[in-house]
């Protein structure tokens, strides 16, 4: 059999931070437009304060997850990234102070990768695909990679 490769975009609208944005049904439907039955799925974001992350969608357990990123990397603490006036690297016109959502997101990840067999995503039961906001409201891009036959 022949491998495929299939790469499509997602834009996803943040509102708010933290903002735990379910994807799932998006990459179902990118997975079933590439045709490909059996392989990998990689979904990947082009963000440093954005992240990708697989875990259960519940009201209570999304307030638990933000808050402990709360407790982990508050966004009043100090962080010597917010501080304009010694800071001169990767430094942009429209630069916000957000320390805390780089340092929270290294707790999390930039991908997932998830097995595809007979053209399903092999998700559990509980299992969905979360697009986490850390930073601010705006529009971010995700990259979904299927590979396979």
């Amino acid at each position: 059999m022949a491998m495929n490769a299939v790469v499509s975009r997602l834009f996803i609208q943040a509102t708010r931070a933290p903002e735990f944005i379910d994807i799932t049904e998006q990459v179902v439907a990118h997975v079933l437009d590439s045709r490909v039955k059996d392989g990998l799925v990689s979904i990947y974001s082009k963000h440093t304060t954005a992240a990708i992350k697989i875990n259960e969608h519940e009201p209570l357990l999304i307030k638990d997850m933000e808050a402990f990123l709360e407790r982990m990397a508050p966004q009043n603490g100090y962080y010597g990234h917010n501080d304009f006036s010694i800071r001169t690297v990767n430094m942009t016109d429209d630069e916000c102070p957000n320390g805390h959502a780089h340092c929270q997101h290294i707790l999390l990840s930039t991908s997932e990768t998830i097995p595809l067999t007979n053209g399903e995503l092999q998700l559990g039961r509980w299992q969905r695909i979360f697009m986490i906001e850390l930073d601010r409201p705006r529009q971010r891009e995700i990259l979904i990679s299927i590979l396979g036959s």
